[in-house]
């Protein structure tokens, strides 16, 4: 069974900047949209993996709960008013969503999820 890692990350400055990158290589033939397409999936599980291992900080969430749902191991939180704490810091929002999923890799393959924008 193939590992899939989750692709939403690519939505992020970052994930955008390596994208377009990539999009202006493949149109000057500098590289094959096969190769692009690897090098989008080693940044998926590299920022995978680097956030599991090196992000240590934990958050407070207040807020009240509008909708949730779970789907294909990924849940999803809708949060009114919110209140986010992290460390030393607080910032407020009318309106928040968290997508919460399995760390690194999935147990099932083909999972894969559309890049979405945060």
């Amino acid at each position: 069974m193939a590992s899939v890692y989750y692709e939403f990350y690519r939505g992020s400055s970052v994930g955008m900047a390596l994208t377009d990158a990539l999009d202006e290589l493949i149109t000057e033939g500098t590289v094959t949209p096969q190769l692009a397409m690897k090098v989008l999936q080693q940044f998926d599980v590299s920022l995978a993996n680097t956030i599991v291992r090196d992000v240590k900080a934990k958050a407070k969430v207040k807020g009240q709960l509008r909708t949730y749902r779970l789907c294909d191991d990924v849940w999803t939180f809708m949060i009114k008013d919110a209140t986010v704490a992290v460390e030393n810091e607080v910032i407020k929002s009318p309106r928040l969503k968290i997508v919460a999923c399995k760390s690194g890799e999935l147990a099932t393959a083909g999972a894969h999820l559309p890049a979405e924008k945060h």
